[in-house]
């Protein structure tokens, strides 16, 4: 269930390679033990990979934690650095393109058939926020996509509907440890001052279920308007 949720088609695919980007927090530690268990189950490899920004002192020795973690729990893992320069302004959005740019070229070099990332509920909530305070159209108040293709590779994030208490409470049950990256609490960033407003977003009546049904509605207006396009641009070509 937790596949088909992403990508129906994953229920019955063959033995395949997977590849899940895990930042050692409870919400990737929690996606990264579950798609084990079910890889183990079905005959596929997990290759799991964490990200090292090398933007804190403390972020490679993170990324060892999460790898011997992982490895006490036979779980192959990988540490992608971004290597070079780190812009002064929109560090956020830099890490987002190196992080993906890194998972994605790793998971073509592997010949994977899909990347996991573990968004959430929250995390489609808060990101429904920021675009309703920028004036977003129909297609950014779709929010985060549950499936999308990013350099060639199938993009799964089957967690959208579950709450990160949820995911706490799974590595909890299974005795698993997680970090807590101190730049969740940083002011700076536009998402973590979003978060520290969410009780008077729920007060307003823009709770996370509320916010990610009107993702989903417009996200189904996306796929909607991406489908009649797409039979355009076919008509078209024919004639």
């Amino acid at each position: 269930m937790l596949l088909g949720s992403a990508d129906p088609a994953l229920a019955t695919a063959p033995p395949s390679i997977f590849i899940v980007g895990v930042s050692g927090g409870a919400d990737s530690m929690a996606l990264c033990l579950l798609l084990a268990r079910w890889c183990r189950a079905h005959g596929h490899r997990l290759v799991a990979a964490t990200v090292d920004h090398a933007l804190r002192p403390d972020s490679a020795a993170e990324a060892a934690q999460v790898s011997r973690w992982l490895a006490a729990r036979g779980i192959e893992h990988e540490i992608l650095t971004w290597h070079g320069e780190k812009p002064a302004t929109g560090l956020q959005a830099a890490a987002r393109s190196a992080r993906f740019a890194l998972l994605t070229a790793r998971a073509a070099a592997l010949g994977a058939r899909g990347l996991f990332l573990a968004h959430h509920l929250q995390d489609q909530a808060e990101t429904m926020v920021m675009r309703l305070a920028r004036g977003s159209g129909p297609d950014g108040l779709a929010g985060i996509r549950s499936r999308q293709m990013r350099g060639g590779i199938p993009v799964l994030r089957p967690l959208l509907p579950v709450p990160p208490a949820r995911l706490r409470t799974q590595c909890l049950a299974e005795a698993q440890a997680w970090i807590e990256d101190p730049s969740n609490r940083d002011r700076r960033f536009e998402r973590v001052r979003v978060r520290q407003q969410a009780d008077l977003l729920v007060d307003a009546g823009l709770d996370p279920a509320r916010l990610s049904r009107l993702a989903h509605a417009f996200g189904r207006l996306r796929d909607w308007s991406e489908t009649r396009l797409v039979s355009f641009l076919q008509d078209r070509k024919r004639t």
